[in-house]
């Protein structure tokens, strides 16, 4: 279950004088339905929206993930592909971390409470509130190791465990 609904999400833009645009719906609604383990780029979520028959621009995008991610509704996640990527922010117990392949970004989720634990403790103890707490490892696969990695990195060599960059590939997950 996602954290926020249309109408908390409303009740909160409205307290900071803002307003639920049908996009701001639209968008929230994409990610309360996103299968578990998918994260989206703002280039993904257009593609996404276009391919439904919806008409919002991508710059109207951009604003809304960089305004949900600063309200704390979206992880804004760096992995390996040079462009932040996206997904609810499901509160503990269901916070993860992600290994990800450099090679073929592979994402991994995996769980870890001691990271939470240890982002808590310094937050305290700076006297601060803990938003999200986030750990990405960058890793290289085993079949890039095989194949010779790192002289892989400027050849055209393609992982066939790559994910396909449509958001619909779920990473496997680490319990």
């Amino acid at each position: 279950m996602a954290l926020y609904t249309a109408s908390s999400f409303k009740s909160e833009l409205n307290d900071k004088g803002w307003r639920m645009t049908p996009q701001r719906e639209t968008i929230l609604h994409v990610f309360q339905n996103l299968p578990k383990g998918n994260h989206l780029s703002a280039e993904d979520l257009y593609t996404l929206l276009k391919n439904r028959g919806e008409n919002i621009s991508l710059s109207t995008i951009y604003r809304t993930l960089k305004l949900m991610a600063r309200m704390s509704l979206l992880r804004e996640l760096e992995l390996a592909e040079g462009h932040k990527h996206y997904e609810i922010n499901q509160p503990y117990p269901h916070h993860h971390h992600h290994l990800v392949c450099v090679q073929c970004n592979r994402t991994i989720e995996f769980n870890n409470d001691s990271i939470l634990k240890i982002g808590m403790k310094q937050a305290e103890k700076s006297g601060l509130h803990l938003l999200d707490c986030q750990l990405t490892i960058h890793t290289v696969c085993h079949e890039a190791l095989r194949m010779g990695w790192p002289s892989l990195v400027s050849s055209n060599w393609s992982c066939p465990r790559s994910i396909a960059h449509n958001g619909s590939s779920a990473p496997d997950s680490v319990e």
